[in-house]
């Protein structure tokens, strides 16, 4: 037999609204996987097509030592000095930078 609650209209199971609430949740969430799964695939149909025109680019030699590397390297040095102690609240002057290397 039904339950007298369901019979009365605009009242509802709790449950019911429950289930029916975390069903519709998730039924959603499978569809968003679904889609990044079928865009990933997408994107990585598009870049293996694209990828033999990156390979034939010419690579440019890299400078053989760190001066070459960086002509204004006082300067950077400043602009990193002033950046760090700007992030970590210090005086520029409390800041020593030892050695840089390319990354």
């Amino acid at each position: 037999m039904l339950n007298a609650a369901l019979m009365v209209p605009g009242e509802y199971n709790l449950g019911v609204v429950i289930l029916l609430g975390m069903g519709i949740v998730f039924a959603g969430l499978i569809c968003i996987v679904i889609l990044c799964v079928l865009m990933g695939k997408v994107v990585r149909l598009l870049e293996k097509k694209e990828a033999p025109a990156a390979v034939s680019a010419p690579v440019a030699a890299a400078p053989a030592t760190v001066a070459e590397a960086i002509p204004n390297r006082s300067e950077l040095v400043a602009a990193i000095s002033c950046c760090l102690a700007e992030e970590l609240g210090t005086d520029v002057s409390a800041i020593r930078i030892v050695s840089l290397k390319k990354v």
